[in-house]
């Protein structure tokens, strides 16, 4: 998990203006100040380093998102139902 969540959190913050320093796992996405281009450039960069499709559908996944850890959590879900 250490390793999905550091490649996450590298994506997350190569695509931030000014990222902070550290970014732990309970941190809510809506605090990162992500604009929504941003966020759609970064799930491709998460689909394409992981080699995964990540579905979405924002009225039923919302809460799969909703923070840093969830993110992790269903990128290793998806990891693991494609192996």
């Amino acid at each position: 998990m250490e390793d999905v969540a550091t490649k996450i959190i590298d994506i997350l913050k190569k695509n931030m203006k000014d990222p902070p320093e550290t970014i732990p796992l309970d941190t809510p996405l809506s605090e990162l100040e992500i604009e929504s281009l941003d966020l759609a450039v970064i799930v491709f960069d998460i689909e394409d380093t992981f080699g995964i499709e990540i579905p979405y559908n924002a009225n039923e996944e919302v809460e799969d998102f909703k923070t840093v850890g969830s993110v992790v959590d269903k990128v290793q879900e998806l990891i693991q139902a494609t192996s």
